[in-house]
């Protein structure tokens, strides 16, 4: 199968069958990015800090929609952190620990790509951790972060839920396309075999986690497009900005040459030129 055609099911796929047109989804897009800039520069002049975490099942989005919030946000000040698997002495810390350094200060947006739900997921559901560790992660979890919205972090909670039935096929996608192929793992595959326990540990998680102080907002996710825009649209609807004036910089007037010469060509390695050889 040809790249082009990959994109081709991709777009499919990711629109479904009552979805976005892609132009109405571009522009909605391109407007609610253009907030998200106007909600950093409001983030940095305040000097607020606002984390957004993003869970869900393996193949819900979760990935393609962070990249959309990213885009276009300035990376000194919003940052993505996506933790791999803890060494043998992160293991020993006090499990909130190692997410704890990933924090924002004032003027900085993170966004968690998995965060410190991985124990009432993947590491319970997988046995990673013991039954003591999954219960008293959900007796503590409640207590954290009721202190990090008490010290003054806004943080805002997303679960994308997708269906069996889309999860297996976005599965399928990946194995046919060698670029994202990287994308699925072992982890990746027990998730089919193991929905229900996936299910129910979700549910569990809820009740313990869902609360007035940090609540968790489901994002349906068998539409891309439409999860992409609603998620986005909604973190926008619950943080107080306001656009922050800024001076629109003037390009400076080009000075008159001073008989700079630039040294010859030859004397430089170059890059091939390789577009010219697929030029129709």
């Amino acid at each position: 199968m040809t790249g082009k055609e990959h994109g081709a099911k991709r777009e499919a796929a990711g629109r479904g069958a009552a979805g976005l047109s892609k132009a109405r989804y571009d522009a909605e897009l391109y407007r609610l990015q253009t907030e998200l800039v106007r909600l950093q520069e409001w983030v940095r002049a305040e000097g607020v800090r606002l984390v957004v975490v993003f869970e869900g099942r393996d193949a819900a989005g979760k990935g393609s929609t962070i990249k959309r919030v990213a885009e276009h946000l300035n990376p000194r000040a919003a940052r993505i952190v996506a933790l791999p698997t803890p060494t043998e002495r992160e293991r020993t810390q006090w499990y909130f620990q190692r997410y704890v350094q990933h924090l924002p200060a004032g003027g900085e947006i993170v966004l968690f790509d998995r965060s410190w739900y991985n124990r009432a997921g993947v590491e319970h559901v997988m046995g990673f951790c013991t039954g003591q560790e999954h219960q008293r992660f959900l007796r503590q979890c409640p207590v954290f972060e009721r202190m990090l919205v008490e010290d003054g972090i806004l943080l805002r909670k997303y679960w994308f839920s997708v269906s069996d039935s889309v999860q297996e096929e976005r599965f399928r996608r990946r194995l046919e396309d060698p670029t994202r192929r990287w994308k699925l793992s072992t982890i990746d595959m027990e998730s089919i075999s193991r929905w229900e326990a996936y299910s129910r540990a979700k549910d569990d998680m809820f009740v313990h986690t869902d609360m007035a102080e940090a609540p968790w907002f489901v994002v349906e996710s068998d539409d891309k497009r439409s999860a992409r825009i609603n998620m986005i649209a909604h973190l926008l609807s619950t943080v107080p900005y306001r656009t922050v004036p800024s001076p629109t910089p003037e390009l400076p007037r080009r000075p008159p040459s001073t008989g700079y010469l630039r040294p010859p060509r030859d004397l430089q390695s170059y890059v091939p030129d390789h577009a010219a050889s697929i030029r129709r």
